[in-house]
């Protein structure tokens, strides 16, 4: 069964598609994957890493890795961020490796609104390990995959470059924003052909509201409403979720259209940040053929050199 399902595979990468990019569960763990106009968002510099395993129970399972990096500078009056992606598909049949470089610039538009405008380059390059495939012509009927194929290798390795661009704007307790990614719709095929990459939009919003006060014996608790709303190539997702912070910790729970539940756990110390998630797949893909997806995220926010009395920071989640 493995092999018959890496052979459908190949038959969906050869010819001509269009993909749709990996995403992450807990999508405040990694903001500037989101949207980049959350680079500098946090003021001092952030690092952040990222590990995601989608349906680990399916032969060619779906792994994503990521690392960021983030600041505002005051010298520039906005954030410089840097991210770079690891993406295996078909247990490493293709890979995607991306770097990324991004400036936001930071308008403080009256005393309470705030608004960060961001643009985007990213290098982008894939892989395909042609050894992983299988073909129609390797089967016998009886003993199975015993045949070398007559197909000639092609593909193999393609590099190219993609613009995408975000806006955020935000108050104390109330933020919004929208991004566009792969602006310029890069051919990403391997073999011949054209395979766009499909303009990936979204646009998400959340609150952070306080129930009740802190004093020296309790800590602050606040629940924080969100929803994302993502759509790429006819593709369309809408995910509705909150978050509960009770002091350190950090509980959450989303819904996805149609696919799934996500919840959450999550301790920040006010330095180091250690997040989970669980995605409880619902769709006709069921949790017990899926095994679900599982999300681990780990996030360092450093003091700043210099003290910034004046600077702005978005109320968010962390995870």
């Amino acid at each position: 069964m493995k092999k018959i399902l890496l052979f459908i595979f190949s038959i969906i990468i050869i010819g001509e598609v269009h993909a749709q990019d990996p995403q992450f569960s807990q999508f405040y763990a990694n903001p500037i994957y989101l949207n980049p106009a959350f680079a500098g968002s946090h003021g001092c510099p952030r690092f952040a890493v990222n590990y995601r395993n989608q349906w680990p129970a399916l032969s060619g399972t779906f792994v994503t890795y990521s690392a960021s990096y983030d600041q505002y500078f005051k010298s520039i009056a906005g954030g410089v961020g840097v991210i770079a992606t690891h993406d295996q598909q078909g247990k490493g049949t293709i890979n995607t490796t991306t770097l990324s470089l991004i400036y936001n610039y930071h308008l403080k538009v009256n005393r309470k609104f705030t608004m960060m405008f961001a643009g985007k380059a990213t290098w982008n390059q894939k892989f395909l390990d042609w050894d992983k495939l299988t073909f129609g012509d390797m089967i016998d009927p009886r003993r199975g995959f015993i045949y070398a194929t007559g197909d000639v290798p092609r593909g193999g390795s393609k590099g190219f470059f993609d613009a995408s661009a975000g806006m955020v704007g935000f108050t104390d307790q109330f933020f919004f924003g929208v991004s566009a990614h792969h602006l310029n719709m890069p051919n990403e095929s391997m073999i011949v052909g054209n395979s766009p990459m499909p303009i990936r939009l979204t646009g998400h919003m959340g609150a952070s509201i306080p129930l009740g006060g802190k004093s020296q014996y309790t800590n602050e608790t606040s629940i924080m409403p969100n929803v994302i709303y993502q759509y790429q190539q006819g593709f369309m997702e809408l995910m509705l979720g909150t978050y509960i912070k009770y002091g350190a910790f950090t509980a959450g729970a989303w819904f996805r259209s149609r696919d799934a539940f996500i919840l959450s756990l999550g301790v920040n110390t006010g330095t180091i940040k250690v997040g989970y998630s669980y995605d409880v797949t619902v769709s006709k893909l069921n949790n017990g053929v899926s095994g679900g997806s599982h999300e681990v995220s780990l996030g360092f926010d450093l003091n700043c050199k210099t003290k910034q009395p004046s600077f702005r920071t978005v109320s968010c989640p962390s995870f």
